[in-house]
């Protein structure tokens, strides 16, 4: 699974999603083809990968992938019908932020057309819109 193995504190404050566009992480770096997120927001490990997992399915071993995010902020929740109070809860989950403009997966050594399935198979899965973008 795409989360960190060990933190040496185990939960953090939510935090807020970046609305703008960062410059890091913005261009393809490895590969020839990647998906793009087109808005701020939160991506949780299980989505990650789940389109990862659609991604090497739609290659059927041939060309390779790389992902650009990790999900690296724990998230906490109480279980049901417990008391106010008490702290915080259990770490339950693991979510990666991701700003407008973010690459998101990178894939090379296929066809333009197998990589753009891929693609808009991948962007089924997390709740953010993606697009397709190549290098040029």
């Amino acid at each position: 699974m795409l989360y960190p193995k060990c933190t040496k504190y185990s939960k953090n404050r939510k935090g807020r999603c970046s609305r703008g566009c960062k410059p890091d992480g913005t261009q393809l770096g490895f590969g020839r083809y990647g998906t793009k997120s087109c808005k701020a927001g939160r991506l949780s490990y299980r989505a990650i990968e789940a389109a990862r997992r659609a991604i090497i399915g739609q290659f059927r071993r041939n060309g390779k992938i790389w992902v650009r995010v990790l999900a690296d902020l724990p998230i906490t929740g109480k279980p049901t019908e417990i008391r106010m109070g008490r702290g915080k809860g259990n770490p339950t989950g693991w979510i990666a932020r991701v700003s407008t403009g973010q690459i998101l997966f990178e894939m090379d050594g296929v066809s333009l057309s197998n990589a753009r399935q891929a693609a808009t198979l991948a962007a089924h899965k997390p709740c953010s819109s993606t697009k397709f973008v190549q290098w040029s």
